[in-house]
């Protein structure tokens, strides 16, 4: 502006003085225009920048804004996080209180076996001989019982190794209604004692396991083993021949049964098996 102005001037000054020619007038018209211009792109370019700077500052101050907001969020989470810290120093501090408390009633029971431990010797002496006594008597009561216990082991496996527990394994198995294992037990005393007192009671108890299960021809082989091999027995031989008319009866043939009945009256004629018989040749005829 100040430029336009020493322009102005000076043409003012020719034309007034008039020591300027119409060519030096245009030469200073064009400089003055070319002045104009120049200014004109100045003034632009000012305004140019001016909003450039206006942006710029517009959008500092926008990411100031959101540096702020930031920063007050995370001054929020830092308060949170003392807040946090503080309750868990509050909490330490009464573990803390509670780990003295329990130290100091730990402090009271070690001075309580301390004062325990200052008790006389003597009776600590006495505590122990008592207890050395008792000791020794409960070791000597074990003895006792183990030895007791290895006695009846003892007896009941010489008890085991017997013909009559043998038997009696086999008796107790029939009376329970184990048929099978009553017969197995029989038919191992007869392998191992066939000549025991208790064979012929064996051989008839174990043609009984036949008779209970319907098989008549073995149990009438069992019987005969009885009648044959033991004849003096005048317990189980009437029994086996009075069972044996049964089976025979049972299997169909009456007059093998009628014949081992009066074969049975007449050998053994006042025994129960003899009175049964008679019945059951009645009941025949």
């Amino acid at each position: 502006m100040q430029a336009l102005r020493v322009a102005g001037t000076s043409l003012i000054a020719l034309a007034l003085f008039g020591c300027a020619s119409k060519a030096d007038v245009d030469v200073m018209r064009r400089d003055n225009d070319e002045m104009k211009n120049r200014i004109f792109a100045m003034e632009k370019g000012l305004n140019e920048v001016r909003g450039d700077v206006k942006e710029g500052i517009e959008k500092s101050l926008a990411a100031n804004r959101k540096s702020l907001e930031t920063l007050q969020k995370d001054v929020g989470g830092y308060q949170k996080d003392m807040e946090t810290i503080r309750k868990s120093a509050a909490d330490l501090q009464a573990t803390l209180d509670s780990s003295r408390v329990d130290m100091q009633v730990l402090t009271g029971k070690i001075d309580d076996v301390r004062i325990l431990a200052q008790k006389p010797a003597d009776d600590i002496a006495l505590l122990k001989d008592d207890l050395n006594k008792r000791l020794a008597a409960l070791e000597d009561r074990m003895a006792k019982l183990e030895a007791g216990l290895a006695d009846q082991q003892k007896k009941a496996a010489l008890a085991q190794q017997t013909p009559e527990w043998l038997y009696q394994q086999a008796q107790d198995a029939y009376k329970r209604g184990d048929v099978a294992k009553a017969r197995e037990s029989f038919g191992k005393f007869l392998e191992t004692y066939p000549k025991h007192r208790l064979a012929a009671n064996a051989h008839y108890w174990l043609g009984e396991t036949y008779y209970s299960d319907k098989n008549y021809d073995q149990a009438v082989l069992e019987f005969q083993e009885v009648i044959n091999n033991f004849p003096d027995n005048r317990d189980k031989v009437p029994a086996a021949m009075l069972k044996q008319g049964m089976a025979f009866k049972e299997m169909g043939d009456p007059k093998s049964a009628v014949y081992v009945y009066r074969k049975l009256i007449e050998e053994f004629p006042k025994s129960d098996e003899a009175k049964v018989a008679k019945e059951k040749l009645r009941s025949i005829k």
